[in-house]
């Protein structure tokens, strides 16, 4: 199973690398493959390809602000989380997601 997310906050800073990290060690601990793209006050790194999108089950978005060209991921199973839960609660939202799938 794969899954891709975007993790982006309102400062851009801590929490939009925090959620990234956390969802994919909570990846790594269920042998999900999570490959994260951060939209922080940097700018958009790990950006996620087009083959990669195509091969994921699912897609996780941050809801607390708009996440840049979302449009790509139309079409794909998509579930949207704040970013407090993502670094807070990340292991239950990849079971949770992992068993809708399966």
């Amino acid at each position: 199973m794969k899954f891709v997310a975007v993790t982006a906050c309102q400062a851009g800073v801590a929490h939009t690398y925090m959620a990234a990290e956390a969802l994919e060690k909570a990846g790594r601990e269920r042998n999900i493959a999570v490959k994260v793209e951060t939209q922080g006050s940097i700018g958009i790194e790990n950006v996620i390809s087009p083959e990669e999108i195509a091969a994921a089950d699912a897609v996780i978005l941050t809801n607390d602000m708009p996440i840049r060209n979302e449009e790509r991921f139309y079409g794909k199973k998509i579930v949207r989380i704040s970013v407090s839960d993502a670094v807070k609660k990340a292991p239950a939202i990849i079971k949770k997601l992992e068993s809708m799938l399966s």
